[in-house]
């Protein structure tokens, strides 16, 4: 634990060159992106930064749906994410924004696929939609877009390019992480006024709207949260499929399984509520488990 431990306060080649202090997309997804700060320790140093760059650009166009008070200002900021990728690509001006001149680096250093991030992008436009995902099958289209296409980037940061095996994995872990992830952020959605629950699951189990947005925890909506987390459950099943198949360098972008298998663990003990305000505890042996598992090379 003392090498995690100086991991995290070290940071090897995160830090600002001539200072104490991290990179700012260190910093920025320290921060708010905890989980994948943590799983980002476990790269050798030389690559750390680059996926701090893409957990950065990650959490900049995720934030996009909070931050803008009518759908078209969140089409316009994307709209200014596509320009800036653009320009990384093609070698257009880099604008003076701390996570686009990383992410630049990032991707002309280590020649990352465009079609990736065109995709993550263009997917985050569903998030400016207060409707629903029509069905647990469209939810796990958006989860690919928006969290495996970000895998698949932190392999390729990894040095991680043409591997079937690891893509499949990479596929399963990015689904299974994001549904886990909206499973977490229910009560917050439900607050706002967002059902995030498919539309399909929702007739399925009979699900009240009136009764989700008053965060009201009744059999329908535990009926629905067990959906989600047992397809995101067979997610993490099929990538441990593939792990012999897989090479150690690829182990910290597939490190989020561990957080999502933690999290699925402790809804399930829950008994599928996802307002039980114990699911707000924060899982103080993170850094064990991810410890543990690097250790041993498995997700």
């Amino acid at each position: 634990m003392r090498g995690l431990i100086n991991r995290e306060t070290s940071a090897g080649e995160s830090r600002s060159p001539g200072s104490g202090r991290l990179s700012p997309v260190a910093a920025l997804v320290r921060r708010h992106d905890h989980d994948r700060f943590q799983t980002a320790l476990f790269a050798p140093a030389d690559r750390r930064e680059a996926l701090f760059a893409l957990y950065a650009f990650n959490y900049e166009v995720a934030r996009i749906r909070e931050t803008v008070s009518e759908p078209v200002l969140g089409q316009i900021r994307l709209q200014w994410w596509r320009e800036s990728i653009a320009a990384a690509f093609e070698g257009g001006v880099v604008r003076h924004h701390s996570v686009v001149e990383a992410l630049t680096t990032a991707i002309r250093a280590g020649a990352l696929t465009r079609a990736h991030f065109e995709r993550l992008v263009d997917a985050r436009e569903q998030d400016l939609d207060e409707a629903p995902s029509a069905s647990l099958a469209a939810l796990q289209d958006y989860a690919e877009a928006t969290s495996a296409r970000l895998v698949y980037l932190a392999l390729e940061s990894l040095g991680i390019r043409d591997d079937p095996a690891a893509e499949k994995a990479g596929f399963h872990i990015g689904v299974a992480y994001a549904l886990s992830g909206l499973l977490r952020a229910m009560p917050f959605q439900a607050r706002a006024g967002r059902l995030i629950i498919p539309a399909d699951i929702a007739v399925q189990t009979a699900l009240d709207s009136a009764d989700y947005r008053a965060l009201r925890s009744t059999p329908a909506l535990r009926s629905a949260a067990a959906e989600i987390a047992a397809v995101a459950s067979r997610h993490l099943a099929s990538a441990r499929a593939h792990h012999h198949s897989i090479a150690r360098r690829a182990l910290p972008a597939f490190l989020p399984a561990i957080v999502a298998e933690r999290s699925l663990a402790r809804l399930r003990q829950a008994g599928f509520d996802p307002f039980d305000p114990a699911l707000t505890t924060p899982d103080t042996m993170q850094s064990w488990r991810l410890a543990i598992a690097s250790a041993r090379c498995r997700y």
